[in-house]
């Protein structure tokens, strides 16, 4: 599946009253337009996001948008929201796209658990949206009496069969393009559509439903802004409960080893006749742990980060790779709790180098000591590892939310 995902932000939020469209007022450190984006950074699943702005601020984006991993486009917003949705579905790689993703910028606490449901309920359903069932009574109420303050109920709905829609929501890129261009030649250029289900439903396309999450509130009053507040402070609510479950990584990585190379683990030297081989240092245990803690934030391989392709690899201090991958999950809201590896060698013996490799490893990705558990073992002789001819570890990599982070 190759999704295409559209960020909706090209309003200026004048409800909001703020001296700067609402999309740039700050959120514990960060925007509520970078909170949107990064939650569709990390998805795996997301190939592209296109990005709808105000005009003078498509003219001068931010740096997150520009220097992001992913294939950023930004496109200039239209005076309505399906406006801005129709401009950057202009922008959507349609060749390769067989779904288009589309978010509100308004919605910054979207969790990935949210976005993975949508997107994975889509492989049985060509129109999806994320919704919420009311608690509440719904009743449906006359205009004003005359000569009345308030209105009058008309009748009571019935509330199973009601759902408050929320984004993401996600479509068929053909039947998203044939909404979107029956809803730019409708006569009636007053009917305006307040969310992309609306197009395909008036385009006779049926669309379903998935649990919405309550914390995935739209940012629209001041008032929002208070609640918005509220829920990133240490005294907000209990967030859903998949993101408070720990991340599991498993990692690996084989080096062939060669006289004359130099014999790295772990950022640290070790004296010996042969050496691994590889397109950087080739210190196999920081590759295996690399990839472990990657894994466990689903955010792909050393491969895809540091590709043995790119010349800028070459001969790398492979601890700096580490260090990056690091900060990769702690900007995606994770630490690493603890790491445990073990690692294969007939030679040389590495017990007196161990406590010192883990000390190392501690020092440069800033955990305890404690948290690093390095194991050496032989392969008893058998196979290329047991005739010492190459290097073998499997690493295993346990993170958590990070405590300040856990909702927000």
């Amino acid at each position: 599946m190759w999704v295409s995902a559209i960020l909706a932000a090209g309003g200026r939020g004048a409800r909001m009253g703020a001296q700067v469209p609402k999309q740039l007022l700050e959120l514990g450190g960060r925007t509520i337009l970078q909170r949107s984006f990064d939650t569709l950074e990390q998805m795996d699943a997301i190939a592209e996001v296109i990005v709808a702005l105000p005009g003078d601020l498509a003219a001068n984006p931010p740096a997150f948008l520009t220097s992001s991993r992913k294939e950023v486009r930004i496109v200039d917003g239209g005076d309505r929201r399906q406006d801005s949705v129709a401009n950057a579905f202009n922008k959507v790689t349609t060749a390769r796209a067989d779904r288009v993703l589309i978010h509100d910028a308004a919605r910054p606490f979207a969790t990935p658990n949210l976005f993975h449901r949508v997107i994975e309920s889509s492989r049985q359903h060509n129109a999806v949206t994320a919704g919420l069932r009311p608690t509440d009574t719904v009743k449906q109420v006359h205009g004003r009496q005359p000569g009345a303050e308030i209105p009058l109920v008309s009748r009571t709905l019935p509330r199973e069969s009601l759902y408050l829609i929320q984004t993401p929501q996600i479509f068929l890129t053909r039947h998203l393009g044939d909404a979107i261009a029956l809803a730019r030649g409708s006569a009636d250029a007053t009917d305006e559509a307040t969310d992309e289900a609306t197009l395909l439903e008036r385009a006779g396309f049926p669309v379903a439903v998935v649990d919405g999450e309550p914390t995935n509130i739209k940012i629209t009053t001041e008032q929002d802004m208070r609640v918005a507040e509220a829920l990133i402070g240490q005294a907000g609510p209990v967030p859903p409960p998949l993101s408070l479950l720990p991340r599991i990584g498993i990692g690996y990585d084989l080096h062939r080893l060669e006289p004359g190379r130099r014999f790295i683990l772990g950022g640290i030297e070790i004296k010996h006749q042969t050496g691994l081989i590889g397109h950087s240092d080739a210190d196999v245990l920081c590759h295996a742990l690399t990839d472990a803690i990657l894994g466990a934030a689903a955010m792909g391989d050393i491969g895809r980060h540091f590709p043995d392709t790119d010349p800028a690899w070459k001969d790398a201090d492979s601890i700096q790779l580490l260090r990056h991958a690091v900060r990769l999950v702690r900007d995606a809201g994770f630490v690493v709790v603890n790491l445990d590896a073990v690692i294969i060698a007939e030679l040389p013996k590495l017990a007196p180098h161990v406590d010192t490799i883990r000390h190392h490893l501690a020092d440069k990705i800033g955990v305890d000591v404690r948290a690093i558990s390095l194991k050496g073992k032989t392969n008893e002789k058998v196979g290329e590892l047991g005739r010492n001819e190459a290097v073998a570890v499997h690493a295993v990599a346990l993170l958590a939310v990070a405590p300040e982070r856990s909702f927000a």
